[in-house]
């Protein structure tokens, strides 16, 4: 474990200790991401208890590699079986601000949750409240409707906006297409 100090105020979850992974102190992370590429980069993981939420402490990541659709770590201070063991069940968080930029076009979930969604007549939708997987392409949830989070439908993203705080998605979509 490394230095105590404040976490960050915004910390994702993404993912869960799963198991130990060997005899060395590796922990294996169940990642809530098909691409776990910010656990992959990270330099440093905060893990927090699952039942009594203390702040979460801070540990320097020495190793991360995917295998078999797990993330497996190596954090520092953790040196054998028993003490990786021992952080079973624990909440993988990392700040935010430790993502990876996404490339153009592309869009964490955590950033599109919160947006206002417009359609292309100006009509104010909703905000989208989920994002989920459903087979062939994302949809986001808003209100009670899913809409696919696609090109056709998805005309434009601003994330960066003083005038749409939480950010503004304008799609091809209106009310009640869904039903």
């Amino acid at each position: 474990m490394v230095s105590i100090h404040q976490p960050p105020s915004v910390l994702i979850d993404l993912g869960i200790v799963y198991d130990a992974q060997g005899l060395k102190g590796h922990i294996k992370v169940r990642p809530y991401s098909s691409d776990p590429i910010a656990l992959l980069g990270c330099n440093e993981a905060f893990l927090q208890s699952q039942v009594d939420q203390a702040k979460p402490n801070i540990y320097r990541v020495l190793s991360a590699k995917a295998h078999s659709g797990f993330v497996v770590m190596l954090l520092d201070g953790i040196h054998d079986r028993d003490a990786a063991l021992a952080l079973k069940g624990m909440t993988v968080l990392l700040p935010r601000n430790a993502f990876p930029t996404p490339e153009q076009g592309a869009y964490y979930w955590i950033d599109l949750i919160g947006c206002e969604v417009y359609n292309e007549q100006g009509m104010r939708l909703g905000k989208i409240e989920d994002m989920a997987e459903f087979g062939a392409h994302p949809v986001m949830k808003i209100g009670s409707e899913f809409v696919p989070f696609v090109s056709a439908i998805v005309k434009s993203v601003d994330l960066k906006s003083t005038k749409w705080p939480l950010g503004r998605v304008v799609v091809d979509w209106q009310p009640n297409w869904s039903q």
